[in-house]
């Protein structure tokens, strides 16, 4: 069981009473903007199960992001291995909350939380970040971490240009 504290979340493994949550954050167009087509309940209980079953693979996954004070679901935040297609392997960080969620800092502190939980417990040496050029708002949270542009990793996949961020542990 995984458990990673910050000052304001709680990142852990998913429950079955956070589906509702889930997948009404994936239901919203404005959440999967950059992401693709809205999902329904049964797609995002699908995702939740392929996170277990990631984290019990490798030791790392997207975990459910739990804001404290109110005991709610509010996203998701973690690492993956990046998807076979891409141009380039390695393991990628990654976040999603939910619109009411948005604007309060919760998607910095969740990653620096998920960079120091890939450097110093998945002894990972590298960790990227990709999204959508037009992803204004994850590519300044990239930048608030700590993370700098990998313009070498940048590329085009389905007519869509994307962009790459890395944290080095070397640079740490």
């Amino acid at each position: 069981m995984i458990e990673i504290r910050t000052r304001r979340l709680v990142l852990r493994d998913w429950r079955e009473h956070d589906l509702a949550a889930w997948a009404a954050l994936n239901a919203d167009p404005q959440v999967r903007e950059h992401l693709g087509d809205v999902w329904d309940e049964q797609r995002s209980a699908a995702a939740m199960k392929l996170y277990q079953e990631a984290y019990a693979r490798n030791g790392f996954s997207f975990w459910a992001v739990e804001e404290l004070a109110s005991g709610e679901l509010i996203g998701m935040a973690g690492l993956d291995v990046v998807e076979p297609d891409m141009p380039f392997t390695g393991v990628e960080i990654g976040w999603r909350l939910a619109r009411s969620a948005w604007g309060q800092g919760f998607a910095s502190e969740a990653a620096r939380a998920v960079l120091d939980f890939g450097f110093t417990k998945a002894n990972l040496t590298e960790i990227l970040a990709i999204t959508l050029a037009a992803n204004v708002r994850s590519q300044a949270v990239m930048r608030r971490i700590g993370m700098t542009h990998a313009t070498d990793l940048d590329f085009s996949y389905e007519g869509d240009d994307h962009i790459v961020y890395r944290s080095r542990l070397i640079e740490r």
